[in-house]
């Protein structure tokens, strides 16, 4: 009990007892999580995963050594009709191995290709059927990005390495971006959750932020900063998915490598192979609206001049057009005016005439006219004079009346001329004034 080994010593009584209890080939069934070809060898990782919660139970490193894959390859793609890729379950025949440098590993030497797709890959194809199915597989790619795509919400991890990578090089660029981090979970059984959560949080902020002076997001970019083919799991699922086909904004998702796509990665707007690779499309998408707007600006510049151009050599004809046809207008124009002159004067004479031989007409028939009514008139005159020479106040006066007045206005009572009036009386042969005294008293009257 008290022995000690050296690491190579137990390593090598580790392989020694793998040899003597594993000594013989297995058949396996295992689903590719990773599978990838270096040198002419095949190496693979073999997963398993609970059927529940999808989480993996059983790992284990598997090789294909280069004589053997050499055969196996072009077998398994002949008969399979796809190429060995992660997402297959596979059943492989494998025996133990162990060394004392590398460690444990399973050698395979045949490759059952009548296994065909596994679990994983099964769910991918239902997820993908059920998403055409309800339409929306394709709902993202009809999106367009904004011409000026500049205020971004990102989902990510806040320390991961290919969020800052990502801020960084918007930041070094020549253009404005401002980003908003939505921090989410990026690996793991929880990542479903935490990037709906995350989206339906930048759906009430962009709904929030539609009021002025705030600008609403343009896209949302999701990224992961790599990671193993296996932790791409969570990024498979259908609820998630539909969230991201439904989304109102483009999405640009960054989650993988240049060989790993997810089915969030088929559904989204756009799908980049890592953060920095959405940053750059990011700023090139805004370098080439540059250029479009650069190139517009010239040839805008290049119409106006070649317009003007034209316009120029227009106005040289036109002026040098102008003098004859100005000395045609004008000859033109005082030959019609002498020929209205000449009508008018025609017109006028006319007018004249008519009007003349009109005058002569009225006066013909107004003299008998005039005649008989100053005959009327003169009779009518001559019966006024007579009754006014009748209702002459002189005439009454000679036949020996009088006419009291005072103030101008004829006397017709006593009452009219109180005590001390100043009275004018009218006679045939002239005129007296006095003033008016006090009446006697009516008792001293009536004894009288």
């Amino acid at each position: 009990m008290n022995e000690t080994l050296t690491l190579l010593e137990l390593n090598t009584l580790v392989r020694m007892t793998i040899e003597q209890s594993l000594n013989r080939e297995y058949w396996v069934e295992a689903e590719l999580s990773e599978c990838r070809e270096s040198r002419g060898h095949c190496y693979m990782e073999l997963i398993e995963k609970d059927a529940g919660s999808n989480t993996p139970v059983a790992r284990a490193q598997a090789r294909c050594w280069r004589s053997t894959w050499a055969m196996l390859q072009p077998y398994f793609e002949r008969t399979a009709g796809q190429p060995l890729r992660a997402g297959l379950k596979v059943r492989l025949r494998v025996y133990a191995q162990f060394h004392e440098a590398y460690g444990f590993s399973w050698i395979v030497t045949d490759i059952d290709p009548t296994f065909t797709l596994g679990d994983m890959a099964r769910r991918r194809q239902q997820i993908i059927s059920q998403l055409r199915q309800e339409g929306i597989f394709d709902l993202q790619k009809q999106l367009q990005l904004p011409p000026f795509c500049l205020h971004i919400a990102v989902i990510s991890s806040e320390t991961a390495a290919g969020y800052g990578d990502f801020a960084a090089q918007l930041a070094d660029s020549p253009f404005r971006f401002e980003t908003t981090l939505f921090p989410a979970i990026m690996q793991g059984e929880q990542v479903e959750q935490s990037i709906i959560k995350a989206l339906n949080e930048i759906y009430r902020v962009n709904e929030g932020l539609k009021k002025p002076p705030h600008l609403p997001f343009d896209c949302v970019v999701i990224i992961r900063g790599g990671g193993a083919t296996a932790d791409l799991s969570g990024f498979d699922t259908l609820p998630l998915a539909e969230n991201v086909a439904q989304f109102p904004l483009p999405i640009i998702t960054g989650i993988g490598h240049d060989r790993d796509e997810s089915i969030i990665d088929m559904v989204s707007h756009l799908r980049v192979k890592t953060p920095t690779a959405a940053a750059q499309y990011l700023i090139s998408h805004h370098e080439q609206l540059l250029l479009r707007i650069n190139d517009g600006q010239e040839r805008i510049v290049r119409s106006a001049l070649s317009r003007m151009e034209v316009e120029r050599l227009r106005l040289l004809r036109l002026t040098e057009r102008i003098p004859p046809l100005f000395s045609l207008a004008k000859a033109r124009h005082e030959a019609r005016l002498e020929h209205i002159s000449l009508q008018l004067a025609e017109l006028m004479l006319r007018r004249l005439e008519r009007e003349h031989n009109r005058l002569a007409t009225l006066e013909a028939r107004l003299q008998p006219t005039i005649g008989l009514r100053l005959t009327s008139e003169r009779h009518r005159l001559q019966l006024l004079e007579q009754r006014a020479k009748a209702l002459d106040p002189q005439l009454i006066l000679n036949r020996g009346y009088s006419i009291t007045m005072a103030d101008g206005h004829a006397l017709r009572t006593p009452a009219d001329a109180p005590p001390g009036t100043l009275l004018e009386t009218r006679l045939a042969g002239g005129t007296l004034h006095s003033r008016s005294i006090a009446a006697p008293q009516r008792h001293n009257e009536e004894a009288r």
